[in-house]
């Protein structure tokens, strides 16, 4: 299949699993307006079986082992990022030298330093860099952002954010997690990043963290749980716990506000049935009847969040979860961690150049640096 010159062109870097099956149909449901041209993998073998792969969808997708020289020759529009987390910084700095816009899995780098170094690359390129948060996205992340932020549930009061999952030993005896270096932490990074983007994109920021971690099953040198009580500049108070210990696993926001209790469970991703609306005693039906979901159902996924990168591509605007508002809730797991290793409040902001928290998500904490 040749190159439409009306259609963007993308590369992907990696080509296991996260981009096998969630960018690929990602860029097939998206084929009117871009199209794979290129992939990068370091393994040769799986390098290929992919593209014979994509050729046998009628996809001409050019190899590399190498990310400079795939940029150098082939001068994608955007690139796709499924490395392991330690990769994302320096790839995604490489595609902004490049000229091309980012779509990167979570976490887009590892502390907050690093984010500040793409925030750079940015500014000189002119181009951005999004991290995957497909929570976001979705009719039924939209619909319940625009209640809450239109005050049509009342004011929130009081929220809960859980992510509780299970992983077994087989899990962290892959290399690079439950490492700082290679994975950035544990459940807090790895995992509930998710759900607590999702509660912060609902509610907006946040000013004040107070929080607990611990490795309760694991030997690895990140926690395996973490919980955390959250203040917002709104006023609402909220709770989080971060998991990878709960055999009965769930991901779970619930928002109380002063007219209706709004909850989300799902596991993985969203639709529009996995969002509950629950009425005070004092709100009439009219109003309840205006809270129903959305008529057309879009799944939260990688699917809707590149719609999004695309929208703003096209108008030449800034993307969702990019820039400020992405770096937002880096901020509030290295915060968290602050919190957490230090047994002291951490206020939003604190964490700034010279702060060891601000280098590393460990701080270089006696308990839980890589050196303990």
């Amino acid at each position: 299949m040749s190159v439409q010159p009306d259609r963007l062109r993308a590369a992907v870097v990696g080509t296991g699993a996260i981009v096998a099956g969630s960018h690929l149909p990602a860029l097939r449901a998206h084929a009117d307006r871009i199209e794979l041209v290129a992939a990068v993998e370091v393994d040769p073998g799986r390098l290929q079986e992919f593209r014979t792969a994509a050729a046998a969808e009628g996809a001409d997708v050019q190899g590399y082992e190498d990310l400079d020289a795939m940029l150098g020759a082939v001068r994608p529009d955007v690139v796709l990022i499924g490395t392991p987390p330690s990769l994302h910084r320096s790839q995604t700095v490489a595609a902004l030298k490049a000229g091309a816009w980012v779509l990167c899995e979570k976490p887009l780098c590892l502390t907050l330093a690093e984010y500040d170094e793409i925030a750079t690359a940015e500014h000189a390129s002119g181009a951005y860099a999004s991290v995957i948060f497909q929570h976001r996205y979705g009719s039924g992340a939209e619909h319940a952002r625009a209640l809450i932020n239109g005050g049509e549930l009342g004011a929130p009061l009081v929220a809960h954010c859980q992510t509780t999952w299970h992983r077994d030993s087989a899990y962290y005896a892959v290399p690079w997690r439950g490492r700082w270096a290679t994975e950035g932490g544990g459940p807090t990074m790895g995992h509930g990043i998710h759900q607590y983007d999702l509660m912060l994109h609902l509610l907006g920021d946040w000013t004040e963290i107070r929080a607990m971690a611990s490795r309760l099953v694991h030997d690895i040198e990140s926690e395996d749980v973490s919980t955390a009580l959250v203040r917002f500049a709104n006023g609402t108070l909220a709770t989080v716990v971060n998991s990878a210990l709960s055999p009965d696993e769930v991901s779970r926001i619930r928002i109380d506000c002063a007219d209706a209790t709004v909850e989300l469970t799902h596991l993985y991703g969203h639709t529009n049935d996995s969002w509950t609306y629950t009425p005070a005693p004092h709100v009439d039906a009219a109003r309840v009847t205006a809270w129903r979901s959305p008529a057309t159902d879009v799944p939260s996924s990688h699917t809707a969040q590149l719609g999004a990168v695309l929208d703003a591509m096209g108008a030449g605007v800034r993307p969702p979860g990019s820039g400020p508002d992405a770096r937002r809730t880096l901020e509030f797991a290295a915060a968290l961690y602050k919190a957490a290793f230090t047994g002291q409040p951490v206020q939003a902001g604190e964490i700034a150049p010279g702060d060891p928290y601000y280098t590393a998500m460990h701080g270089g904490h006696p308990d839980w640096s890589p050196q303990r």
